[in-house]
């Protein structure tokens, strides 16, 4: 049973940062691109980055690029979301996706798996 649980999303005020994991299990981690999503309220469900299987590459969306940092680790089966410069436009449900795959996808349709989110709120 594959379960992917993110963590650290919170409150913080705009200007500073947050670090999001995302724990995988249940999957050969290592064969999985691994992508970060993210919905506002009232919004769809937008791409924000996603990492290679061996993490040498990386893709962000143009929104957070400069801002914010995915990395994974694939001996502890985790990938990472590091958001500095927070603003209240960043505030949404983030979610943690993989795939099974060599390539990256913004799509998120080409993801298999989702977390069940973690709440993530930038005051003004």
């Amino acid at each position: 049973q594959v379960q992917l649980v993110e963590s650290g999303g919170g409150v913080v005020q705009a200007g500073g940062s947050l670090r999001l994991s995302c724990a995988a299990s249940g999957l050969g981690f290592i064969q999985y691109v691994m992508g970060w999503f993210r919905q506002a309220p009232g919004k769809e469900r937008e791409y924000v980055a996603a990492i290679a299987r061996s993490g040498d590459t990386t893709n962000y969306a143009d929104s957070v690029k400069g801002r914010f940092t995915i990395s994974r680790e694939n001996a502890k089966n985790t990938v990472y979301l590091q958001m500095n410069s927070l603003k209240p436009e960043d505030t949404a449900v983030y979610y943690c996706a993989a795939r099974w795959s060599r390539t990256m996808s913004t799509m998120s349709n080409d993801y298999a798996y989702w977390g069940q989110g973690t709440q993530v709120a930038v005051s003004s």
